[in-house]
């Protein structure tokens, strides 16, 4: 099938993805965390944390996990840590306190941050007091480059004007808001009832406070869902003046989340429908002058990550799209993921394990990978694919010096039949998605994988569906 007949109707949409539908990674990261190992240990990571300490001229990027949640959401596949009592909070404050004073000595001079995200559970389940607390011991410690890009997580339901007045006061410039699903109906069935009216109210509050720029999250294939419904919920956030939206596919992994497994799946959408909502809300996007933003995300014109793209500067991390380069991350608090020096590496995820070993002065570090030189390389190609839905061959061909269709002909040959629908073309110079290959973006990367294809695992049950 040429690019020129590819489909554009729902249905034709529908059959694409009922063949080329599998499970496979989101590419946050290559190799991926099925890769990661207990080879990676907390001396290990000090190591590269004192080489990256001698490039002091370049900015680091920051990532905070903050677990607790006063509720469980059904849909959710985050580390959390579910507590009403708020005053757990508070020792897990101290224990990021100290790991913080166990990663400086190794940075040395290596103190410049560029982006800062803080992520969870629920970042606003801490007080405003306390997230005060530990804006004022990172500033202690780092140096917050002009610009710089900090971003939160929030809840709507937990999220007060207080919680976004500290925030603004330590420069937060993004927030990203949790919303799913406006639908009364589905919103009972994932256990996240939040009205239309106290959402929009605190899109309002975020930006009489300064901030800049504004996220909302959604899911497609949750319970209940319709194209109806879920066109009016993108209206909706649309109306709200957010400028800039993910729309994620619903993982639906009951033997890591076994929460997910009280959701009753005879109301999930069929495949047909799950893939016709993602299609209606991208109709809605594009209709109200978004672009769509690697393979899941959409922007105005206006918003950074938009012009990013169109500069094909785009680039992914495990905090999702960011436009601020940043050469490696300091993941801080439990599960969280670094990447120093070539050296992925996640904090334990349990909180007992996390603090037996900060509370012992060591970092605790229990998983991770070291990329090799084809992961770097691969890691860079499926990179350009997740941001920009195209391989620019000619800069990887300089880079690395390689032949590239004789280095990936394999790859390529593995690609052919997603060319033969219409999904991508492949040049001399450049392998690129279609706009219909867009959606399937994942399928193309999956193509340039070598570590599933050589380590004969199947890509299911650990991954989520593709689309």
């Amino acid at each position: 099938m040429s690019t020129q007949e590819r489909p554009s109707k729902r249905s034709d949409i529908a059959r694409l993805i009922g063949q080329f539908d599998r499970p496979g990674p989101r590419y946050t990261s290559y190799p991926t965390a099925l890769d990661f190992h207990d080879g990676v240990t907390g001396n290990m990571y000090k190591e590269h944390l004192r080489e990256a300490g001698k490039r002091p001229g370049e900015s680091l990027s920051i990532y905070i996990h903050l677990p607790f949640c006063e509720e469980r959401c059904l849909f959710c596949g985050c580390h959390v840590i579910i507590s009403p009592d708020k005053a757990k909070a508070s020792p897990y404050l101290d224990l990021l306190d100290r790991e913080i004073d166990l990663i400086m000595p190794e940075l040395g001079e290596r103190k410049k941050v560029s982006q800062l995200h803080l992520g969870g559970g629920t970042p606003t389940y801490q007080t405003p007091e306390q997230l005060d607390r530990l804006m004022c011991k990172l500033e202690v410690n780092f140096d917050f480059v002009d610009g710089c890009e900090k971003a939160v997580e929030v809840d709507p339901r937990v999220t007060t004007k207080e919680h976004l007045a500290v925030l603004a006061k330590h420069g937060f410039n993004r927030i990203s808001l949790g919303v799913q699903d406006l639908t009364p109906e589905v919103q009972e069935a994932i256990r996240r009832v939040q009205s239309e009216e106290l959402t929009a109210n605190l899109v309002k509050t975020a930006r009489e406070l300064g901030f800049s720029g504004v996220n909302v999250d959604l899911i497609y294939g949750l319970p209940h869902q319709t194209v109806e419904t879920f066109e009016k919920t993108v209206q909706a956030v649309i109306d709200m003046g957010c400028d800039r939206a993910a729309v994620y596919s619903f993982a639906y992994v009951p033997w890591v989340r076994g929460h997910q497994k009280m959701m009753e799946t005879a109301t999930f959408p069929g495949p047909e429908e799950k893939a016709a909502l993602f299609a209606a809300a991208r109709e809605v996007f594009l209709a109200n002058g978004f672009e769509p933003i690697g393979m899941d995300h959409f922007a105005l014109p206006t918003d950074e990550l938009a012009m990013a793209r169109s500069a094909g500067k785009l680039r992914r991390n495990f905090q999702g799209y960011a436009v601020i380069p940043a050469t490696d991350v300091i993941g801080l608090g439990i599960s969280a993921i670094g990447d120093v020096g070539g050296l992925y590496v996640q904090n334990a995820k349990k909180l007992t394990t996390y603090r037996a070993a900060i509370e012992a002065g060591e970092l605790s570090a229990e998983r991770g990978v070291l990329r090799e030189g084809d992961d770097e390389l691969r890691r860079a190609v499926i990179h350009d694919l997740m941001c920009n839905f195209k391989i620019d061959v000619a800069s990887h061909v300089e880079r690395f010096g390689i032949n590239f269709m004789e280095y990936f002909a394999l790859d390529l040959k593995l690609l052919e039949p997603l060319v033969e629908e219409g999904l991508a073309v492949v040049g001399h110079n450049q392998v690129e998605a279609t706009p219909i290959g867009e959606l399937f973006v994942r399928n193309l990367a999956i193509c340039f994988d070598r570590r599933i294809r050589e380590s004969k695992k199947s890509t299911g049950p650990s991954f989520s569906q593709t689309v």
